[in-house]
């Protein structure tokens, strides 16, 4: 099955965090300093050696065409792109521990994968652009200070809305939580719901964004503390239960909330969804629509987005780990017209790097130009490298008890608590 940019973006409880820690109880050493490779091309004399590129199968048109051009027009080796349909995921943690090849591959890194010395820290790779990143999309590939991804391009999800059918109803574009509540509900009648965030209620894809509305996040201090040990927590997933009590969310819809078909076709007047559905919103509304980031809880909190971005990594095991390198530097730092072209040809997604932004065309006005603005403003990771799935589940759970089941927000977060800080006392001590 393809899968898209989008995949890896869902939230708790949907298995995109499935691979994000392994059986590892401790600390097995660091990986092996970044100094200890050259990112500089291969001498002219010496003969190409050939890379092996892993990617997943995008489900955009053109993307896989695209990555083996520029593969093919890299001068100093031979590379060769692989596509992996099906569990992506899983595929890359078995050829991690067992394999000298995918040379070069896409992921998000995993706590797991540095302390088993299974990815080559690339610090010296990325440092001449560093700055050039979100720190949100920049964090997908940090572990402890080393960087060992290089972000390729950034998905984000943010809220729709039909303008006519708000101004009809007299509700404004939502600023807080509480106003979505209340907009959701008068925007419920003549058969069209409120609401739609996923036939879950919203559980998936909204933990996070209701915790970073509070202020709040997973973790926090460099990864080393829970991030919602805090009463706002239970406060801010009550309100997970206030929308699926009072009927104007929008449940088995055709199609989950990843597609616009639910918005499109005229089922809710708002939903939470992906900046790739863009194109096919404007199709159906021309110009009657806009977007959000999700609001913040008060006062004290603030609106969010949440990101996600595969960067290019080198496998630690390869025999060419000097001339991976070089390649990633060559693709992923210095071609940026190819990354460019990668972010905004294929689907709809945000370049990486924010100085490529503003030279994406599509970017730069409209409902297209707000949601770029909200990930220069307001995103966040969702998870990160060390979120492992132990403390996804538990927290995914929680939300779920919470909105399906009426169950106590405090009791419900505080049982999440305590199994995040298990596993963070389990990685570090």
């Amino acid at each position: 099955m393809q899968r898209n940019r989008r995949s890896f973006l869902a939230l708790a409880g949907v298995g995109a965090l499935a691979t994000a820690c392994g059986s590892n109880t401790g600390r097995q050493g660091e990986a092996p300093p970044s100094t200890a490779y050259s990112a500089g091309p291969p001498p002219s004399d010496a003969p190409k050696v050939t890379l092996q590129q892993w990617y997943h199968a995008y489900g955009e048109d053109g993307v896989q065409d695209a990555v083996k051009k520029y593969a093919a027009s890299y001068p100093g080796a031979t590379v060769n792109v692989q596509w992996n349909p099906g569990d992506y995921d899983s595929k890359i943690v078995t050829a991690l521990q067992n394999s000298k090849v995918p040379d070069v591959f896409e992921a998000q890194v995993k706590i797991d994968w540095v302390r088993q010395n299974q990815v080559v820290a690339l610090d010296d790779v990325i440092a001449p652009v560093k700055g050039d990143f979100s720190p949100a999309v920049l964090a997908a590939q940090t572990v402890e200070g080393k960087v060992y991804g290089i972000p390729q391009a950034t998905d984000t999800q943010v809220l729709f809305y039909r303008k006519s059918l708000l101004q009809a109803a007299g509700v404004q574009p939502p600023q807080t939580v509480d106003e979505l509540i209340d907009a959701a509900a008068k925007l419920t009648k003549d058969g069209v719901k409120g609401f739609f965030a996923g036939n879950d209620g919203g559980v998936g894809v909204l933990t996070g964004p209701l915790l970073w509305s509070a202020g709040l996040d997973y973790l926090k201090n460099d990864n080393r503390e829970v991030g919602f040990d805090d009463p706002r927590a239970a406060t801010a997933l009550a309100k997970l239960h206030t929308l699926n009590a009072n009927g104007s969310l929008l449940l088995g819809a055709p199609a989950d909330w990843s597609d616009p078909g639910a918005f499109v076709d005229g089922l809710t007047a708002m939903q939470w969804t992906g900046l790739w559905n863009v194109p096919k919103i404007r199709q159906a509304f021309d110009d009657d629509f806009g977007v959000l980031p999700f609001p913040k809880l008060d006062g004290s909190g603030a609106p969010s987005v949440p990101v996600g971005a595969y960067g290019a990594m080198v496998n630690a095991k390869s025999e060419h780990v000097a001339e991976a390198k070089a390649f990633v530097k060559w693709l992923w730092v210095d071609q940026t017209q190819d990354q460019l072209e990668f972010a905004t040809k294929f689907g709809f997604h945000v370049p990486a790097r924010q100085s490529l932004v503003g030279r994406a065309e599509n970017l730069r006005s409209g409902p297209a130009a707000d949601a770029a603005r909200f990930v220069k403003e307001n995103s966040h990771l969702v998870g990160g490298p060390v979120w492992t799935q132990q403390a996804n589940t538990a927290l995914s759970d929680a939300a779920a008890k919470i909105a399906k089941e009426g169950a106590d927000p405090v009791a419900q977060t505080k049982t999440a608590v305590e199994v995040a800080r298990a596993e963070l006392k389990r990685l570090f001590g």
